[in-house]
């Protein structure tokens, strides 16, 4: 097992001037350069996206019952699957008491495994095209630091956790606008999961904290705040992911989170259901496009 790697509890990550000029320059989505026309998958880039469900689009429509729903106090709510299936809302938005957005979405991926996953998520870190090629319509870029980069690029660390104490910076339109965020990425002992109990249930993971602020703010901004977790299950045939966005919410410590709005605040709902839209239909791009991709392309880093 390697060292897990987390930044200070409770501090924001600096989306600082210099990097908020590239993601402009990424938000505008230009063509590919003639580098990125030669790489290898280039050629998913262009590809028709396969459309989402529309009955499971249509659930994202409209708010939820918040009381089917749960704060990132209660992760390991996640690892009770049969309760998910039966009392929890799996599909859908809403505001908690407490102001902070919830997004919950579960999908099933037809011949996608547990070490596709982990190879994409380190894997499309490594530059924009592979982020780009994931939904063209919305993902503009990514960046990683020098650190970061060689964590990924590291051979001897497991796929499943290079990606553990990494920051993605990328550029992406969750439904509201471009938008520069930083997502840092943790192990699923950091994100709060009782990890007996984990490894019990879960085939894989991906999660962390992100900080966001729009492609247009000035240097003042303050950055959003939102914990991300997609948790995938192996099932016949594939994999079923359980998604959960708290939007408002930061780590006070490993294993620990919090809303941080003002009493009396609460997040917006565009920025919520715009969210769960979003992710049903990158995660609809993904499940079509993972295993085609790994199977020309994984498990290294390098292509």
């Amino acid at each position: 097992m390697t060292q897990d790697r987390t930044r200070p509890e409770g501090k924001r990550p600096q989306i600082d001037a210099r990097r908020r000029a590239e993601s402009r320059a990424r938000a505008a989505l230009p063509p590919l350069t003639p580098e990125e026309e030669a790489r290898p998958f280039a050629k998913y880039f262009y590809e028709e996206i396969k459309p989402c469900d529309p009955a499971h689009y249509a659930l994202m429509d409209r708010p939820v019952d918040p009381a089917r729903a749960f704060g990132p106090g209660e992760i390991n709510r996640l690892l009770d699957v049969g309760r998910l299936e039966t009392e929890e809302v799996e599909i859908g938005w809403c505001l908690l008491p407490d102001g902070v957005g919830f997004v919950a979405n579960r999908m099933f991926h037809p011949g996608v495994t547990a070490d596709m996953i982990d190879w994409w998520f380190a894997w499309h870190a490594l530059e924009d095209l592979r982020y780009r090629i994931w939904y063209p319509p919305q993902h503009a870029g990514i960046a990683l630091g020098h650190a970061d980069r060689a964590r990924i690029l590291d051979p001897g660390i497991p796929n499943r956790e290079k990606n553990w104490g990494v920051t993605h910076h990328v550029t992406e339109n969750c439904g509201c606008g471009m938008e520069s965020i930083d997502i840092g990425f943790r192990s699923p002992a950091d994100m709060g999961f009782d990890m007996e109990r984990f490894y019990g249930v879960a085939a894989t993971f991906a999660g962390g904290e992100g900080w966001s602020v729009p492609i247009d703010a000035g240097d003042d901004a303050v950055a959003a705040p939102a914990i991300m977790c997609h948790v995938f299950y192996e099932v016949p045939g594939g994999l079923v992911q359980r998604t959960r966005f708290w939007m408002g919410c930061r780590f006070t410590e490993p294993g620990r989170a919090e809303s941080c709005l003002p009493p009396g605040v609460a997040v917006p709902a565009a920025p919520v259901q715009g969210l769960a839209q979003h992710n049903v239909r990158e995660f609809t791009r993904l499940g079509d496009l993972l295993p085609r991709i790994y199977r020309e392309l994984g498990p290294g880093m390098e292509c």
